[in-house]
């Protein structure tokens, strides 16, 4: 049994940086796309980075330069500059490769969030 859990979310004001860790355990497929996503109050659920085990990394582009996604199945997730669209629930999900690693992929597994909220 997969289960994915995060940790690592709090409050910052703009231009504060937090980082978020993503737990995997019970995964035992050979390949993955570790990605996060984030969820804010009345709005879609968006892919914001992702990591391949064939190298890839792939980052929305409101994210592109303040973000970075490192690790294999832990998914740490290090971000700088934050602004208060940024703020919202984080989510971890992982799972096979089975198509091109991306921050949208079509996840097998998903974790419950960790909330981030930037505000002054």
């Amino acid at each position: 049994q997969v289960q994915v859990v995060e940790s690592g979310g709090g409050s910052v004001q703009p231009g504060g940086s937090l980082r978020l860790s993503c737990r995997i355990s019970g995964y035992d497929y050979s390949n993955y796309c570790v990605g996060w996503l984030r969820q804010a109050p009345g709005k879609e659920r968006e892919g914001v980075a992702a990591i391949g085990s064939d190298g890839v990394i792939e980052y929305a582009k409101s994210v592109v330069g303040r973000f970075t996604i490192s690790g294999d199945t832990s998914g740490i997730l290090e971000m700088h500059d934050l602004k208060p669209e940024d703020s919202g629930t984080y989510i971890c999900a992982a799972g096979p490769l089975w198509e091109g690693c991306r921050p949208d992929f079509p996840y097998k597994f998903y974790g419950h969030g960790t909330q981030v909220q930037v505000s002054v």
